[in-house]
């Protein structure tokens, strides 16, 4: 009798290795309802990063995703860095609209002084012909002038436009994320499309204000780079495109983006070679450039978390430190697009001549 009654209760008593994983996290998050999982308990669609060990939401409710804005998991600053530069970029658009100098950062400040400090080393190294674009002297002469064209803004709000569409869009893809693979998908396609929208707003600036004297040219480029944007966004919204595994492959189709502005970028730095301003100009979108590049190199590579699996969970893993450079090269473009828009669009074409 006793001993049906022992294997009775053997039958009834489930060993501790078969529990499942989420009643094991449960006794790990007393309390939580929707713990923090481990990179082998995620479903597949979430399995990314095979160097990030922790810390992981999945199959969370949209509020709690939500919410989940104010927690420590390994995407929180994946979610804060872009989320802080679309503020940033909002406070610069509204800074713009209202002209409101106090309102405007120190990016605008610094683009106010570099100039005239860049003609003076410029004046003092190189023998230059009649400049074209304006003198800071003789700004005030200028604006009365009346062929001087009316100052153009759209293309400048353009690029402002489509950096706050990129940065929102990615930080809402890195917070909403883990709700479903179905939403999963559909936020990552959003997050790529906010990728190309800001590639190609950022060539309207310098290629509109370049080129205002040669319309043809104006339309060759912007044409050039918003059929390859298209081409690249219906390429990335296949399925297929979404796998980990083209992880490369998405890349290659981000930066044939960023180089094809390599043709405009020569043009422009041949017909304005003696331009003051060029040097300044040409700084910026250097820096913007080598930002881009820097940002992917740690996308692509998975550095540092590569080399120390599991400690740069929650802070400093590859993906956050892009998300800042991807931060910093576009305030780089925008010192460069403040320097474009105040000294290029008072500028008439006779005056150019």
């Amino acid at each position: 009798m006793d001993q049906d009654k022992n294997k009775k209760t053997s039958l009834l008593t489930v060993p501790e290795d078969n529990c499942s994983s989420k009643e094991r996290i449960d006794s790990r998050n007393k309390g939580e309802k929707y713990p923090l999982l481990s990179y082998h308990e995620l479903p597949d669609y979430m399995k990314d990063n095979e160097y990030i060990l922790d810390y992981y939401r999945a199959n969370w409710p949209i509020k709690e995703a939500f919410f989940s804005l104010f927690r420590w998991h390994n995407e929180t600053l994946n979610v804060w860095t872009h989320l802080l530069g679309f503020l940033l970029f909002v406070g610069l658009t509204l800074a713009n609209l209202v002209d409101v100098p106090q309102m405007v950062d120190f990016v605008t400040m610094i683009t106010e002084q570099f100039p005239s400090s860049a003609e003076s080393n410029i004046s003092k190294n190189l023998s230059l012909g009649p400049t074209k674009l304006v003198d800071l002297k003789q700004e005030s002469s200028i604006l009365t002038s009346p062929e001087i064209t009316t100052t153009t803004y759209w293309p400048f709000y353009v690029f402002l436009c489509g950096s706050m569409f990129c940065l929102l869009s990615s930080s809402i893809c890195h917070l909403f994320s883990c709700h479903s693979h179905r939403l999963n998908i559909h936020l990552l396609h959003i997050d790529y499309v906010g990728i190309t929208v800001m590639i190609i707003t950022s060539f309207f600036p310098p290629i509109y204000y370049v080129f205002q004297c040669t319309p043809h040219l104006q339309i060759l480029y912007l044409t050039g780079i918003t059929i390859m944007g298209i081409c690249t966004i219906i390429a990335l919204l296949s399925p297929a495109l979404s796998a980990g595994k083209y992880r490369s492959l998405r890349v290659l189709l981000f930066v044939s983006m960023g180089l094809f502005g390599l043709i405009p970028a020569v043009h422009a730095l041949a017909l304005n070679w003696d331009d003051p301003h060029r040097n300044i100009t040409l700084a910026y979108e250097s820096g913007m450039a080598l930002s881009y590049l820097i940002g992917t190199g740690f996308y692509v590579s998975r550095i540092p978390e590569r080399w120390r699996p599991g400690w740069f969970d929650l802070a400093g893993h590859s993906h956050q430190i892009f998300h800042v450079f991807v931060v910093m090269g576009a305030l780089a473009h925008y010192g460069a697009a403040q320097i474009f828009l105040k000294y290029r669009s008072t500028m008439g074409c006779d005056a150019i001549a």
